[in-house]
């Protein structure tokens, strides 16, 4: 890390909890000493050799080698503060009874050769949130979603978490796209051109003609938005239409963290659609708070 930011610096000591202190000493034994205390011994040595070089006479060095080593030197500082930046986000997030120590070793390493080029705070965020949810619960982000993060953009997480807005708890994160070219989705940016990107590149499953069900539903289940929950009577039906978009498996890991925002007056939207599609819905107490999670 560089002299310049030490409010990023990464140091074994310090007022986190056992857990957090825990993922520190796993990643520093998995990327070999990337977080050292008070200094990354790493980038020091390289700026050591620098000076070495630049001042010894007796080493002749062309102008093109010392370019490229100072490149090297400044390259592998901007990753250093990267990954530290991101570790500082996640380890407050890190829970008392997170099993840190059942995070693998091969999922810490490939996390951060992915996330070193993450310089961009908001995609930082998201960064940390990955890294924070994988120590509270080992497993929680498979590897493949770690690869697919390092390659989005964050235009393309805007319009993720644009879409995830219209998510409802319906055995699980389901987007209600009913209408790909409805204003209520147009004035929020999810339409046709949108939702294909989406599923271009594997956040989504988007059927423009056909609609999803789920089936095999109980007569009466829950489904809530953003905390508010109702209970939904199917009667005579055997299922409930989703609409044209379904959430791939990535899509899911990704979902409960991309800061998506409640969308004034979707619930409404949602409730008439199924009441005028013969649903009966009732809300079983008063609720409302953050996007659920379970």
């Amino acid at each position: 890390m560089s002299g310049d930011n030490p409010g990023t610096n990464i140091t074994l000591a310090g007022d986190w909890s056992k857990p957090a202190n825990t993922l520190i000493e796993k990643i520093c034994s998995a990327l070999g000493g990337y977080f050292e205390p008070h200094q990354i011994r790493r980038i020091a040595h390289a700026k050591a050799d620098a000076e070495k070089i630049a001042a010894t006479a007796a080493i002749e060095v062309t102008e093109l080698q010392q370019r490229a080593l100072r490149r090297f030197v400044a390259e592998e500082t901007k990753k250093q503060d990267n990954m530290e930046a991101i570790t500082a986000k996640a380890l407050p997030q890190i829970g008392e009874n997170a099993k840190t120590e059942n995070v693998e070793d091969d999922w810490i390493t490939n996390f951060f050769d992915k996330c070193r080029l993450i310089s961009d705070q908001d995609m930082q965020v998201l960064w940390a949130k990955v890294l924070a949810g994988e120590a509270n619960s080992p497993g929680l982000y498979s590897k493949r979603t770690v690869d697919f993060l390092g390659s989005l953009d964050k235009s393309d997480a805007g319009h993720f978490s644009a879409l995830c807005g219209f998510c409802w708890m319906l055995n699980g994160l389901t987007p209600l796209i009913y209408d790909p070219q409805g204003y209520i989705y147009n004035a929020h940016n999810i339409n046709f051109n949108t939702l294909t990107h989406l599923d271009d590149i594997g956040l989504v499953s988007f059927q423009p003609i056909a609609s999803f069900r789920l089936e095999k539903l109980p007569q009466l289940f829950l489904a809530h938005y953003y905390g508010t929950p109702f209970i939904v009577h199917l009667e005579h039906m055997h299922g409930c239409d989703i609409g044209n978009v379904l959430l791939t498996s990535t899509g899911k890991e990704l979902a409960p963290i991309c800061d998506s925002k409640r969308i004034p007056g979707f619930l409404e939207f949602v409730l008439e659609r199924w009441t005028s599609n013969g649903l009966v819905v009732s809300s079983p107490y008063p609720q409302q708070g953050n996007y659920p999670n379970e």
